[in-house]
């Protein structure tokens, strides 16, 4: 990528054969590949683990639940021998 521009690479399915490896690490650094069939079906190479979600803060608001005595003492009696 440079700065916000995507860069774009646009092949037909017979150059990529000999390049993979090539596009690949296009992909992987954050260029845009894209594959044409002679049918005109078009597909993009995209590094699976770029794709991750980001938490949004707050999200899991009123999911975690605490007790009423959260900040008390531990009691261990009951268990030590």
């Amino acid at each position: 990528m440079l700065g916000n521009i995507n860069v774009m690479h646009q092949f037909n399915l017979k150059e990529p054969e000999t390049q993979l490896t090539k596009l690949i690490a296009a992909a992987a650094g954050g260029e845009e590949v894209i594959i044409t069939r002679s049918d005109g079906a078009s597909f993009k190479i995209v590094p699976i683990s770029a794709v991750g979600a980001i938490p949004k803060f707050g999200s899991a608001k009123g999911c975690v639940k605490m007790s009423d005595n959260f900040d008390e003492p531990l009691e261990f009696e009951d268990y030590a021998p």
